[in-house]
C-alpha cells in the first residue's frame, strides 16, 4: 500500500542487473567488449544484436498520432503554445508534447481526461542503465497503484539553457533521447516539456502544481535521491515530499543505481569516453555508444588503400569519443558494416588540428555511395591512440592492420538489421 501522502517512500539503491547480449560468459557488457580479439570474434547473430541494441534510440517510435510539422510526434489537442505559456504566469509561451508511446489511446488534456499518474521526470540524456532502474521502479509503484506511468523530460537539455557558454556534450541528441524514453519498457506516455528560461526560474512548487498538474492527475513523482527541481534547484527530494504532504501526492527518491562502486550518471559516462574507454561507457549504458551524422566528401586516402571511406559530419555538442582509432560499425537504412573509426583529424595529413571534431570510418563490404545520406557510427572496441607517422608506408601498415583487427574481429560483410533500426 502506498505511505502516508509526502512521505518518502523509498530511497533505495538498484544495481543495473542488465545481462550482455554476447556471448562468452563475461558478467557485463564492458567486459565482454574488452574481451573481443581475433582470437574472440563475433558471430553474425552476434555482431546483428550487438547493433541493433546500440541503437534501440534509433528506432521508430510506435506512435498513434499523425506528425506535423512541428516535432516529432502530434501535440495532442487541448494544448497550445499561448495557452501553456500563460499557464506558467509569464508572457513567454512554451508547448508541451505529449506522446502515447504504448498506443493505448489518445485523450485531451482537459481536467476530466488527466490520467492519475506517476511522474518519473529527467533530462534522461544517454537513457543509461541508471534511468532505466528509475523508470521500472517508477513501473513498479504505477502497477501498484493502478496509475499510467508518466515520463516527463525536457527539450533542450537544461544545459543548454542554464549554461550556453559550456553546455554538456550530448551521449544523445534530442530526437534519439525521445525516442529512447519512449520505447522505454512500461511508459504509457511521454511528456516533453520545452525548457527556456521562464521554466528554468519557476519555483518548483508551481512547476509541479500548475506545470504538472494540468497535465496529470498526479499520485506520485519518482525521481533520483540529487534531483533538484524550479528556480535554484529548491525542489530536492525533502522539498518535494512537503510539498506532496500538502497537496496529497508521494516520492519516491531513488539512489542512483551502482555499477563497480560508483553511481552511475551521465556525467561519469561522458568523461569515460573523453578517456577513450567506449567499453566501461557501453557498460554503462547498456548499449555501446554511438553518434548519428551526415557522410560527406572528405580526404580520400583511405580509398588509396583499397577501401571506402566515410567522412561524417557530426551536430555541434554530441560526445564523441577521445581522438584514436576505434573498432565499430556504420548503420544506415537497417544495414550496418564493421568499421575502423577514425576520430579526430589525422595528424600526418592535418598537423596541429588536434581537437577538431572529425570523425570517418573504413567500412568493410560496403559497395555504392553513401554522400548525403545520414549514418549512425556504433563505437564497439578502442584500437589505438592518434599518431604522426613517419612514412606512408608505416601509415598503410598501420592502417591495414587496423583494418585487419576488424574484419577478424567484427567480420567483412554486411550486418542486415531485420528493418528494425533506422538510421
Amino acid at each position: 500500500m502506498p505511505a502516508q501522502r509526502g512521505r518518502v517512500i523509498s530511497c533505495r539503491r538498484f544495481g543495473t542487473g542488465f545481462p550482455s547480449s554476447l556471448d562468452g560468459g563475461e558478467k557485463d557488457l564492458a567486459s565482454a567488449l574488452r574481451a573481443l580479439s581475433p582470437e574472440r570474434p563475433l558471430d553474425d547473430a552476434a555482431s546483428r544484436d550487438l547493433v541493433r541494441d546500440a541503437l534501440v534510440a534509433a528506432r521508430p517510435l510506435a506512435r498513434v498520432c499523425t506528425p506535423t510539422q512541428e516535432g516529432m510526434y502530434t501535440r495532442l489537442q487541448g494544448y497550445s503554445r499561448k495557452t501553456a505559456g500563460q499557464s506558467l504566469g509569464r508572457e513567454e509561451p512554451t508547448s508541451r508534447g505529449v506522446y502515447t508511446p504504448s498506443g493505448r489511446g489518445v485523450h485531451t488534456l482537459d481536467q476530466a481526461t488527466r490520467p492519475r499518474a506517476v511522474c518519473a521526470i529527467g533530462a534522461f540524456d544517454g537513457v543509461h542503465l541508471g534511468h532505466r532502474a528509475l523508470i521500472a521502479q517508477a513501473r513498479e509503484e504505477a502497477d501498484a497503484r493502478g496509475d499510467e506511468l508518466v515520463v516527463v523530460t525536457f527539450s533542450p537539455d537544461p544545459s543548454v539553457v542554464l549554461a550556453p557558454s559550456h553546455p554538456q556534450r550530448m551521449l544523445l541528441d534530442d530526437e534519439a533521447r525521445l525516442r529512447a524514453l519512449g520505447s522505454a519498457a512500461g511508459v504509457d506516455r511521454l511528456v516533453v516539456l520545452d525548457f527556456t528560461p521562464g521554466l528554468a526560474s519557476l519555483p518548483y512548487d508551481r512547476f509541479v502544481r500548475e506545470t504538472l498538474g494540468e497535465l496529470v492527475d498526479l499520485d506520485c513523482i519518482v525521481v533520483g535521491a540529487d534531483f533538484r527541481l524550479g528556480a535554484a534547484g529548491a525542489g530536492d527530494v525533502a522539498a518535494l515530499s512537503e510539498l506532496g504532504r500538502i497537496d496529497g501526492f508521494d516520492v519516491v527518491g531513488m539512489e542512483l543505481a551502482d555499477e563497480g562502486g560508483a553511481p552511475i550518471t551521465a556525467t561519469r559516462i561522458r568523461a569515460l569516453l573523453a578517456e577513450g574507454a567506449v567499453e566501461e561507457a557501453a557498460g554503462l549504458l547498456g548499449r555501446c555508444h554511438y553518434v548519428s551524422g551526415t557522410v560527406e566528401h572528405g580526404r580520400g586516402e583511405g580509398t588509396g588503400f583499397g577501401f571506402p571511406t566515410a567522412n561524417v559530419r557530426v551536430g555541434e555538442g554530441v560526445a564523441l569519443p577521445a581522438e584514436g582509432v576505434y573498432a565499430g560499425y556504420v548503420a544506415c537504412g537497417g544495414v550496418a558494416w564493421p568499421a575502423a573509426i577514425n576520430v579526430g583529424k589525422p595528424r600526418s595529413f592535418s598537423p596541429g588540428e588536434q581537437g577538431e571534431p572529425f570523425l570517418e570510418a573504413t567500412l568493410l563490404g560496403f559497395k555504392g555511395n553513401l554522400y548525403g545520406s545520414r549514418v549512425s557510427v556504433v563505437f564497439a572496441r578502442w584500437l589505438r591512440a592518434p599518431r604522426t607517422f613517419g612514412s606512408v608506408e608505416e601509415l598503410e601498415r598501420v592502417v591495414l592492420g587496423n583494418v585487419d583487427w576488424v574484419r577478424s574481429t567484427l567480420g567483412e560483410k554486411n550486418v542486415e538489421l531485420a528493418g528494425e533500426v533506422a538510421s
